[in-house]
Parts: structure tokens; sequence; C-alpha cells
């Protein structure tokens, strides 16, 4: 149990020092570490095609999931790789919510890209571990190291020994 709270110990260390927090901080996210090799599956209300951009819109209770990571928001956009035999990047909006493990991320957006393993989160977002809590307006996680960096106005909220 330690060794899960042992990247939000940091930050707390970090938030007493003040002015480190404002400027942006780095933490192992675990909990987001996930398969950026297996399969994108989408499931959705309803979707459109645009043959000529080579882009489908998801809308709807839509939900993206990968291996053990699920993703959901009210829109996604699929953007496809040139030779569209890919997806190159999920645009999310809407109440983005990210779950993965023991670690869960809400945004207002959010841009995926399968390739790299990056996610970018924007929008008042919020990521807990366990009760633990960091807030912030920018979050990008690295899916495949299972680390981010959580930037703009952070607050982290920790509750000793609340795991």
């Amino acid at each position: 149990m330690f060794d899960r709270l042992k990247p939000l110990l940091f930050l707390f260390v970090l938030g007493l020092s003040g002015p480190a927090l404002a400027e942006g901080t780095s933490v192992a996210f675990g909990g987001l570490k996930a398969d950026t090799t297996l399969p994108v599956e989408v499931k959705a209300d309803s979707l459109a095609v645009d043959q000529a951009t080579g882009e489908a819109n998801f809308e709807g209770n839509v939900l993206v999931t990968q291996g053990a990571m699920t993703l959901s928001a009210a829109k996604i956009r699929v953007e496809y790789s040139k030779d569209r035999k890919k997806i190159a990047k999920l645009h999310a909006s809407g109440k983005v919510t990210i779950v993965n493990q023991t670690d869960a991320a809400e945004a207002a957006e959010a841009v995926y890209t399968p390739d790299s393993g990056e996610v970018v989160m924007t929008g008042d977002v919020l990521l807990t571990q366990g009760q633990a809590a960091i807030r912030g307006q920018k979050l990008v996680i690295d899916l495949k190291s299972g680390t981010g960096r959580m930037v703009g106005g952070v607050t982290t909220t920790f509750v000793p020994g609340g795991n």
C-alpha cells in the first residue's frame, strides 16, 4: 500500500514547498499504465463517418476500451492515419473520464494518441488515486511508462492513512 502512495507523498512534500506546484509537477501514475498495442473498441449511441476527411464522429454515451483502460465522453472524434488503417488520434469532449486499475482522471477534453500512448487532458482536470486527489488545468499522461505531468494551478489533497 505504501508503494502506491509514494507518488502522492512526493506531491504532498512538494506542496509544502509552495511555488513548485504552481509550475506543474511530475508524478508516477502506475494505475494509468496501459498496453497501447491492444485493440481499441469504441461504442456509442450514434456514428457519423466523413469519407472525405477519413474521420468518424461518435456521439452519446461513448465508451472506448483498450485492455483494462476505459475512456468515456459525450463525443469522440476518431482521426485515422493517412492510409486509414489505424487510429491516429481520439479527440474526446464532454465529461471525459479515463479509468484504469486504481486511478481515474476527469477533464473537459482529452486527446489520445494510441501510437505514442500519450493522453493530454485539459479543462478542470481531476486525478484520483484512492482517496488522494490532484487537480490542475492540464494533465499529460504517458500510458506506456505510467508517468505524467499536471500543470496549471495544481492542488493536491492527501489523506494520511486514507488508503
